[in-house]
């Protein structure tokens, strides 16, 4: 009976606490984002014409104000500004150092170009024989593969549950196996301590040296 009840509690708290957090979490970030509002004339907030304050207008308009900055910082005008802008940025003590690592890391996770984060490798790491999921960042790494003498990458180990922590290696590429798998996949995969495995065709097996096993 205590068995089949912690079975009924557990499957109980699986179903509302990623429901309690999604709510949760999105209710913060669109009274975040409700607070931009403020930054309209009192006569101009849409509750000045509607009589009601209505949860979630604050979105649209962070939305619009982004897509009106990108559009300003994609011409010449705008990116004569945000040059200005960063310039100032990196003449301040403290202030340059978290913009510049602000800035390094919005370009490497939202940008289309590079390598970075855009492959999940599979090396054998700490030691021959245990094999550890990795984020290739980068495959041209100029005087590291000058000096080594054979085609290297450098690759991103994150630790687990939180996989915006880790540290790099770099190793030969040969070393390295390139896994069908998907970066957000393998995220999910980190965060949940492996129980959230990936699904994979079985028909890729035949030219595998190992089998999946059968179920």
């Amino acid at each position: 009976m205590m068995k089949r009840l912690r079975r009924y509690l557990v499957a109980g708290i699986l179903v509302w606490l990623p429901l309690g957090i999604t709510y949760f979490l999105l209710r913060f970030l669109v009274g975040l984002m409700d607070r931009s509002l403020r930054l309209l004339p009192e006569g101009f907030r849409p509750e000045a014409w509607l009589g009601v304050a209505i949860p979630g207008l604050g979105v649209i308009l962070t939305i619009i104000v982004v897509l009106l900055t990108g559009l300003l910082a994609a011409n010449f005008v705008g990116r004569s500004i945000v040059g200005g802008w960063e310039s100032l940025m990196e003449r301040i003590p403290i202030v340059r150092s978290i913009y510049s690592a602000a800035k390094n890391f919005a370009e490497i996770v939202f940008s289309d170009t590079g390598s970075a984060f855009s492959k999940v490798l599979l090396v054998e790491y700490p030691r021959k024989g245990i094999y550890s999921l990795t984020f290739q960042t980068a495959s041209d790494i100029g005087e590291i593969q000058g000096r080594t003498g054979e085609e290297v990458v450098c690759c991103f180990v994150p630790t687990t549950p939180n996989p915006t922590s880790g540290f790099i290696i770099i190793l030969p590429k040969k070393d390295a196996i390139e896994l069908d798998m998907e970066v957000d996949e393998a995220v999910k995969l980190i965060m949940s301590l492996g129980v959230v495995v990936p699904t994979w065709s079985k028909q890729q097996t035949a030219e595998l040296p190992l089998k999946m096993p059968e179920e």
